[in-house]
């Protein structure tokens, strides 16, 4: 029996309590709702069943993804149901890729705001404000500016809609109860034009404020945090490059937090490597790494394989020679004027190189491939958001100096990757290490068959938040992500890894996120950084906390 003081009208209305058909006669009885539903009692694979066919229906995933949206706001537990009984089909729809496309149209497709929209004018009553959330233990805060989307750039208050995905994945793919989730957009204004003049734009019509401001406005934001929502670990997504570094700093060693975009991408990044090198047969130590874009996620990448080698024994000023990074102005060299702080470490004492040319791509390859040839590295990271900046001749070049050179075009969505799978095989004649940004078919080559593996966050950071809300956990440090890449890696098969496959199958990934969640728990508990008891059975701790959507 549902257990509420809501009836009739006001009982359906909930999402969060809504059965639809799956209402019994008694509960019908006694909570006002005969006459108010049609008179079966469904079961809810029953209602999956219906879903599944109406979706079937639909012409485009972004059609799909509004329906799904719709179906949220009506009934919570078969939303899930529904995500969660075919992962690999229906995370493409509610996130990547097709929240990219959603993102563009958020403003145009929106129906009922979900989480919460925090102005700038808000300033000075931030906790007032975070009090108005019904819910009074939030575990999770997925916040962003708007500032980078995706690889689509200032999105605005049209960004919302990665919060809300991301938070999503958090209970499709590891449980995590949907009612401690909690999206947030920091609306601080947005410059990009063409939103501003959008009569439907639902953000603040301002253009961003100086970075003091914001940086005032997000430290009241993550002490109002501490306060109202004591228990909850905050995860920072899709700011600027220069905003998502600087701000992870200022508060990684103050309060729970993350940013996905640094740590996530790195780790599941780092879980891709492992599983390359051992089809390679290489060593962490030994590889060497050309990152084609230097933001916050090669950044991360970096520091996080420095901290990887740290544990190896490597020191991080000779694990920072084995990496060189191109950005919009070239090589990251030494001396080069108006340089970030956190390019230096990076920065090699080479001669400067030109610009980089987005609009002529043909321009860039010989510079690339001069890199490549100079440098010979064996693994090549993508995270420029520049579509196909990986041509033939720059794969061609990898392959020159590698028997199984890696090859990992990160960028999102599909248009934006560097280069897609079928090239990469075939440029290579088959021998390359594959991971893209985004899920893509298989690859049919020769009378071989090649699964490109999809090197998805989704592995690592709900994974990581579930062992976070286990434990309870202080903080969050880089040793729980490399934990997590580890765990991830170690759960592919030689049999899927002769198939190509880095990750395991999307189909698995609860068991995954549960299996790497404990590692990470316990990594916690060793670390002392919780704050429950340790206990005996340190899976069963994780297992206790995973949500299942029923109507039990």
């Amino acid at each position: 029996m549902t257990n509420t003081t809501k009836r009739g009208m006001e009982l359906l209305h909930d999402p969060t309590l809504n059965k639809g058909t799956g209402f019994t006669a008694a509960e019908r009885e006694a909570l006002g709702l005969t006459g108010l539903v049609p008179e079966v009692t469904e079961t809810l694979e029953t209602q999956l069943s219906r879903v599944t066919e109406q979706l079937a229906k639909k012409a485009t995933d972004l059609d799909r993804f509004i329906y799904l949206m719709g179906l949220l706001d009506s009934n919570e537990t078969l939303f899930y149901r529904t995500l969660m009984s075919d992962p690999a089909r229906f995370l493409q729809i509610v996130y990547d890729p097709t929240i990219g496309e959603a993102c563009l149209k958020f403003d145009h497709i929106l129906r009922r705001p979900l989480g919460m929209y925090l102005s700038i004018t808000h300033k000075g009553r931030v906790r007032e404000v975070l009090r108005n959330w019904p819910e009074k233990d939030v575990r999770f805060i997925c916040v962003t500016n708007g500032g980078r989307i995706l690889g689509l750039g200032d999105l605005g208050a049209n960004g919302m809609g990665i919060p809300i995905g991301k938070l999503q994945l958090y209970t499709a793919t590891a449980g995590v109860p949907p009612q401690g989730l909690l999206p947030i957009y920091l609306d601080a204004g947005t410059n990009n034009e063409p939103y501003l003049a959008d009569p439907l734009y639902v953000g603040l019509r301002q253009h961003r404020p100086p970075t003091e401001e914001l940086y005032a406005f997000v430290d009241e934001f993550v002490e109002a945090v501490q306060e109202v929502f004591p228990h909850c670990c905050i995860h920072f997504e899709d700011w600027t490059g220069v905003d998502a570094i600087a701000l992870l700093a200022r508060y990684r060693d103050k309060v729970c937090c993350y940013n996905d975009d640094i740590q996530g991408t790195a780790g599941v990044t780092l879980a891709g490597v492992i599983n390359a090198l051992k089809l390679t047969g290489g060593q962490l130590k030994d590889q060497r790494l050309l990152f084609l874009g230097a933001g916050s996620a090669a950044i991360g990448l970096a520091n996080l394989m420095v901290s990887a080698l740290g544990q190896q024994g490597i020191s991080a000023d000779v694990a920072r020679q084995q990496i060189r990074m191109f950005d919009t102005q070239g090589l990251v060299v030494s001396g080069r004027p108006g340089l970030p702080d956190h390019k230096k470490p990076y920065a090699k004492d080479l001669p400067p190189s030109q610009p980089f040319d987005h609009t002529s791509l043909a321009s860039e390859c010989p510079r690339i491939i001069e890199a490549i040839d100079d440098f010979k590295p064996t693994i090549l990271i993508g995270v420029s958001t520049v579509g196909n900046l990986f041509n033939q001749e720059v794969v061609e070049a990898m392959a020159r100096h590698n028997a199984q050179p890696i090859i990992f075009p990160l960028s999102n969505p599909t248009e934006k990757m560097e280069c897609l799978a079928p090239e990469a095989y075939t440029w290579s004649k088959g021998t390359v290490v594959f991971a893209g940004g985004v899920q893509l078919p298989p690859v049919h080559l020769n009378g071989h068959t090649y699964i490109p593996s999809q090197a998805n966050n989704l592995y690592i950071f709900p994974a990581v938040g579930l062992a976070i809300l286990a434990t309870n956990a202080k903080l969050v440090t880089d040793e729980m992500f490399i934990e997590a890449a580890h765990a991830v890696a170690d759960q592919v098969t030689e049999e899927q890894l002769k198939l190509g496959m880095l990750f395991p199958p999307q189909s698995e990934v609860l068991e995954v996120a549960i299996h790497t969640a404990t590692r990470v728990a316990k990594l916690v508990f060793d670390s002392d950084l919780a704050q429950v008891p340790r206990p005996d059975d340190i899976e069963a701790l994780v297992r206790s906390h995973v949500y299942t959507p029923s109507y039990a």
